[in-house]
This record gives C-alpha cells, structure tokens and sequence, in this order.
C-alpha cells in the first residue's frame, strides 16, 4: 500500500509545484511584453526623428508667402511679393501670375529654375491640395503653390536651412504603458462635419466618421476622430493640461490604426508635435473644442526648443 502512495504523492507533489511556478512565469511574460513594446515605440520615435531630418522635411521651411491676383514677383529682392533666401536667387528670378486658383511661373532669362531637374522658362503649377505640388528649384532653394481655403500661397523650402543644421532630436515623456489605451470607437450613421481651427484663422469643417471613447482616471473622456490612413486609420488633434508648459501650446497630433471590432488603440506615447511647433511657416489645424482634455496627458513629444 505504501508502495502504491509513493507514486501518488510525488504526482501531487509535481503538480503542486508547478502551480506555484505558473504566476511566476506569467510575470516573466508581462516584462517581456513591456519591453517588446518600449521596444516598438523606441523604433517609431526613431523613425520620427529621422523623418524630421530630411531634406523635405518641416525644419526646411524658410517662407510662406500669399499671392495676390495677377503678377506677384520671385527672388532674393525684399521688394519681391515672394522672397526667396538672401544670397541663393536672384534679385528677380521670375513672376508668379495668378488668375484664381491657376498659378503659371514665368522665369527671367539666367535664372536658372529648375522643375525635375530640367530648366524651366513657363509652367502651370499645381497646388498641393490638387496633387502633387509642383517643386520648382533654385540650387538648395524649392518652392511649390499651396491652397488654403481661398488663399493661394507659396512655401519656400532650403535643404541647407539653419533650423536644420541645428536640430539635434526630440524631448519626449517616458514610455508608459498605461497611455496605450484601447478605446471604443462609435462610428457616426453619416460622417460628422466638424469645424476645425487653423494657426490662419479660419475655419474649415471636415468629416469626422466617429468619436472615440476611452477612460482614464475614473472617468470617460471623449474625442470626434478625422480621417487619417487611406486603410481607415484614424487621425487625432487633441489638448490637455500639459499645452503650454511641458508640451507645445496648441496641441498635438495621433494616429491610429483602424478600428476593429468597435475598438481602437490610441497611444498617447506616440503624441507628436504639429509642424507649427518647428516652423512658423506651417498652417497647422488646432483642436476642435470637444478634443480638448481636461486631464495631463503625461505621454509622447514635449515641446521643442521654446516653443509654447
């Protein structure tokens, strides 16, 4: 009988042990899990950085000019409408002619502008909101037709931009885990037109096809979503507390993937800065006043340099 219990009693004693080793196990797993994904946010703040760094990128900018009916002259000139660097183009390289929302270039003789790599002398130009802008060069200098609303400008860009040579990163929160929430997403019957702020002053509604829900802090806070990746994404502009004071003044941006099943991950530790905190060129969108948080959202990009 003995014989027959020991057998019994060591089973037991296995098992018994192996419980006792399945919460530890368990712990182990949620640390890898962590540092899986600090890993992951690491990866996209560094691709962040990189993207900022790049020729085209918002540090670039060095002009925004808007342009009036008719003839508005180009180059170094401060008498020009467009002012383009000191130094890089000539006194006068050419005419921008506006009739409406259609802007043709005319280029004065030696000017050297190019479109593409190939001299240009005359040329329709499309703006960014009907396509791909078309860049016109000048050595480090591009520039391209942008339309806001009813305005019809030009932005002016230089690879060779101080703002550029002097952008060394970004200055971020922690990465807390507890900011990537998995929201709820009410998708709207009719896609919701919401009134959206810019830096300019004007208002423009765009279509909003849901409100995300979350909670936080023993309470549940609401935000209208626009449309962000063409795969159904979701694009965020929100406020909270921190504006002003550790993040910049105006708010920032998120992305999402898309909803599914009725939930959406938002994570805060990816928040990023508008363009408008880098450059003073930039015709940022603020928050509509529903996304504005009366909470401190302690997560992603804080602002950068002295901006507000």
């Amino acid at each position: 009988m003995v014989r027959m219990l020991r057998p019994v009693l060591f089973l037991s004693l296995t098992l018994a042990l192996a419980a006792l080793a399945l919460p530890a196990l368990a712990d182990d797993a949620k640390p890898d899990a962590d540092a899986a994904y600090r890993q992951e946010v690491e990866s996209w703040r560094k691709t962040r950085v990189e993207g900022l760094k790049k020729e085209d990128g918002w540090f670039t900018l060095v002009g925004l000019f808007w342009l009036d009916e008719g003839e508005n002259r180009f180059g170094s000139a401060s008498s020009n409408k467009v002012i383009l660097p000191e130094g890089k183009a000539p006194a006068v390289a050419g005419a921008l002619v506006r009739k409406g929302e259609a802007v043709r270039v005319r280029v004065e003789p030696g000017a050297k502008v190019t479109h593409d790599g190939k001299p240009v002398t005359e040329l329709d130009l499309q703006n960014d909101l009907a396509g791909e802008p078309t860049a016109l060069q000048i050595g480090s200098v591009s520039f391209h037709v942008i339309k806001r609303g009813e305005r019809i400008g030009v932005r002016v860009k230089d690879t060779a931009a101080e703002a550029l040579k002097a952008f060394h990163g970004l200055d971020n929160y922690g990465i807390d885990p507890s900011w990537r929430v998995t929201a709820r997403f009410e998708p709207y019957q009719h896609p919701k037109q919401v009134p959206i702020p810019n830096v300019l002053g004007t208002v423009e509604n765009v279509p909003s096809p849901g409100v995300v829900v979350f909670e936080r802090g023993g309470q549940t806070w609401r935000m209208d979503a626009l449309e962000g990746s063409p795969d159904g994404g979701l694009f965020l502009i929100f406020a909270d507390q921190t504006n002003g004071k550790e993040t910049y003044g105006a708010g920032r941006f998120l992305s999402t993937d898309p909803p599914k099943d009725g939930k959406v991950v938002v994570d805060f530790n990816k928040a990023y800065n508008p363009p408008c905190a880098f450059s003073a060129y930039a015709t940022c969108p603020l928050p509509p006043r529903q996304n504005h948080l009366a909470l401190r959202v302690e997560a992603g990009e804080k602002k950068y340099g002295e901006g507000h």
